[in-house]
């Protein structure tokens, strides 16, 4: 048992001195391996590799395509376009609530989270200049929109946090639909409620925009861009077709990527380079789980895995509450949401299911309790979205990640226990 704790301690202190998941994984499994008795070269060429390749094989194409579809959102414009068009609507005076909006429907569309930072980091910062806002509370902004409520709370997402468990609960990414919405307007509420009262409180400190120190931005402001009602289209349909139809994601996503090509017939010649980036880019985030996953594999083959499971089962009280406490633990360590949820299901999903149908507690909230879980401590500093956010942005972790912690892992937390409450009062 012991060991198991350390291999998590040398996976999440490896992974926040920034050193990649793809090689500290394999050491913290060895660490693991050896003191729970394994040989350990078969726990390697083995157990951690099976764990490895089985969620690849499982989780590749979803993970590729929704690279590529994010890439064609970007390099058509589309994504800039409804960017653009809902900060305008809100207008200047509200910086902090036209961003978080633009990022969110973004996200909620399905387009990756790390491409929509890039696409609305340069709009942000116009809003914000314009608004005489501290650039300081750009990151929590974005965080807020792109990393929380719309890839963990809100029904019918499809982000593959939002998908995983419904491999192992038998659910659809519409799952817990009244607990999650609740949570989501707990999440996007008190996170807005928070970054406005922020902003007056540095505004009275006299802390107001300043120009970064790479002033080569975007400017959409003259730029032709794409019709917005086009744009939104693609977004539309892998929603319609995920979540109405039943159609398998990776049908909704090929759907999508085919809808924005048709709409973008004059720009054919870029198609195969953003194709080929996003695929490119996909490679990298799934071997992240991918080996994240594998030292879960190694943990579950260890003998005193069935003794952790015992002490997690046996917490007393609501299942959900052991749950959420062991995905938000894995996620924290891993850096990962997505990693955090594999880990956890991968090896406690069947055990949760059977717990379910014996005590009658609806799977849909397994589903949801795992998927919000996921979005807790997952943005802890060394995870890899906080840390491509704050470079995008020019800022640092001591700038900008104390309100990243609160409107993405504290307040994202508080909203677990409440959707763990109504699930509780069989509000599901």
């Amino acid at each position: 048992m012991i060991g198991i704790l350390i291999g998590i301690a040398v996976l999440m202190i490896l992974a926040y001195r920034g050193w990649s998941i793809i090689w500290v994984a394999p050491i913290a499994a060895g660490v693991v391996a050896l003191t729970g008795g394994l040989d350990l070269l078969d726990a390697y060429a083995g157990t951690y590799m099976s764990g490895f390749v089985d969620f690849a094989k499982q989780w590749f194409p979803v993970f590729m395509l929704g690279a590529i579809f994010g890439k064609l959102m970007e390099d058509t414009r589309m994504a800039a376009t409804i960017a653009v068009t809902l900060t305008k609507v809100i207008g200047s005076k509200r910086a902090i609530l036209g961003v978080l909006l633009a990022t969110s429907v973004l996200t909620y569309g399905g387009v990756s989270l790390f491409v929509v930072v890039f696409a609305v980091y340069p709009l942000a910062l116009a809003l914000f200049r314009e608004a005489n806002l501290t650039r300081r509370l750009l990151p929590p902004t974005i965080a807020l929109g792109a990393f929380t409520f719309t890839m963990a709370a809100i029904p019918g997402n499809p982000q593959i946090q939002n998908l995983i468990p419904t491999t192992h609960f038998n659910t659809t990414a519409a799952a817990g639909p009244i607990m999650g919405s609740v949570a989501a307007i707990v999440i996007a509420g008190g996170g807005y409620a928070y970054l406005r009262w922020r902003e007056n409180q540095l505004s009275s400190r006299g802390e107001f925009f300043t120009e970064p120190k790479d002033k080569q931005i975007i400017d959409h402001e003259n730029d032709r861009l794409p019709n917005f009602f086009l744009s939104i289209i693609p977004l539309l349909i892998v929603l319609v077709t995920l979540n109405l139809f039943g159609w398998h994601i990776i049908v909704a996503l090929i759907t999508g990527i085919v809808a924005i090509m048709l709409f973008n017939t004059h720009r054919w010649r870029k198609f195969v380079t953003s194709l080929n980036s996003g695929a490119s880019g996909s490679v990298l985030a799934i071997i992240n789980t991918s080996a994240a996953v594998g030292f879960g594999t190694v943990v579950q083959a260890v003998p005193a895995f069935d003794r952790l499971v015992n002490s997690l089962l046996s917490l007393g009280g609501n299942p959900l509450i052991s749950l959420a406490i062991a995905t938000n633990v894995m996620a924290g360590a891993t850096g990962s949401g997505s990693g955090g949820i594999a880990i956890t299901l991968e090896a406690l999903g069947e055990q949760y299911y059977n717990l379910a149908l014996e005590t009658g507690l609806n799977p849909e909230a397994l589903h949801r309790i795992a998927t919000l879980s996921g979005g807790g401590l997952d943005a802890l500093p060394h995870n890899g979205a906080v840390i491509t956010l704050l470079v995008v942005t020019g800022l640092t972790h001591k700038e900008s990640y104390k309100d990243i912690f609160v409107v993405a892992v504290l307040i994202p937390i508080v909203a677990t226990v409440v959707a763990i409450a109504m699930a509780s009062m069989g509000l599901v």
